[in-house]
């Protein structure tokens, strides 16, 4: 409650300054401020003490309490009862086309390449709660994994459940995953249209040229930011399936086409990124964050209420109690 208390003018509270002032004035002043008389005894006179005398100092009390109500309306307290309304464009409809070949279980990047893009993927989700997101998997074909959607469970949920299987024949259809992509957003209202592809290797499937499927792109006003991940050189990858089922590992040149996506996000108006790292993968999603926002416009309304209204009231009537004292009990001692 007190975080929307306000006081509109405070350089005023600087006059309650003077309160300490009066308080060493009065105090200075005080036996002064009745007449003396001096005589040589007051052995025959009665010693009476007066009650209401001890209560003369209430009406410098008063003084000082209605100086400082005036000090503080004077600065005017009120409260600020403050209300948003938000105003977003159509916002930003994203596809995510993501390479799950048998190449992508490389450990270049830890704990490799898929587990680490999902991690990533995930925050690149949470921090676009204004987007409709969707999903496309791709080896050697493709398939829609998630239609583009507003709910980020879902989309969340999916992204977990992204593996390496033997559902889709192994291989890397870059163009054959572009153009699913392109089919899931082509018809997207939205006002900006976005695809994400990434990749890990060179396109040696499919039967859709990557050209072609970027073409499409630039037909339908979709923008496409390329991600090739590997690290520089060797990597240890997948090379074999052993007899228990699992795969043999052993070093194998990492190859990336960067050459195709640099043309593809080239022609659709985006960029491309190589991600060589966890790191540089992370940053790479981030400054894609960055580059694709939607424009939320904020609406702020202030509704005061000025509380300095009941202070001066209470002062004045202060002021009228202490002349009424004043000048009726404490009369013979003014």
């Amino acid at each position: 409650m007190l975080t929307n208390f306000t006081f509109e003018d405070p350089q005023f509270f600087w006059l309650l300054l003077l309160l300490p002032i009066a308080i060493a004035w009065y105090f200075y002043k005080r036996n002064k401020q009745t007449a003396e008389l001096r005589i040589s005894t007051i052995k025959g006179f009665k010693a009476k003490h007066s009650l209401l005398a001890k209560f003369k100092p209430l009406l410098f009390v008063l003084r000082l309490l209605i100086l400082a109500l005036v000090v503080t309306a004077m600065a005017r307290p009120r409260t600020v009862d403050v209300s948003t309304r938000t105003n977003s464009t159509q916002g930003i409809d994203i596809v995510m086309a993501i390479d799950v070949s048998a190449s992508m279980l490389a450990r270049d990047l830890q704990p490799n390449r898929l587990d680490a893009l999902k991690e990533v993927a995930k925050e690149f989700v949470k921090d676009r709660p204004s987007d409709r997101i969707g999903l496309v998997v791709y080896a050697g074909e493709s398939f829609t994994k998630t239609p583009i959607t507003s709910d980020e469970e879902i989309v969340l949920s999916a992204l977990e459940d992204i593996e390496y299987n033997n559902v889709l024949q192994n291989g890397t259809a870059i163009g054959s995953g572009l153009a699913t992509a392109v089919n899931r957003i082509k018809d997207s209202e939205a006002e900006s249209k976005v695809i994400i592809l990434l990749t890990d290797g060179v396109n040696n499937s499919g039967f859709i040229d990557p050209k072609i499927a970027s073409e499409l792109a630039v037909e339908f006003n979709i923008k496409v930011y390329t991600i090739g991940v590997g690290s520089n050189g060797m990597a240890l990858s997948p090379i074999g399936i052993l007899p228990n089922g699992r795969f043999q590992y052993g070093n194998s040149k990492v190859e990336i086409d960067e050459v195709l996506l640099q043309e593809i996000a080239d022609a659709t108006g985006g960029r491309y990124f190589r991600a060589t790292d966890n790191e540089k993968l992370e940053q790479i999603y981030d400054e894609i964050d960055e580059l694709e926002k939607t424009d939320i416009e904020e609406f702020r309304y202030y509704n005061y209420d000025e509380k300095f209204r009941s202070l001066v009231l209470l002062a004045g009537g202060l002021l009228l109690f202490e002349i009424m004292l004043r000048y009726t009990l404490f009369r013979s001692f003014v």
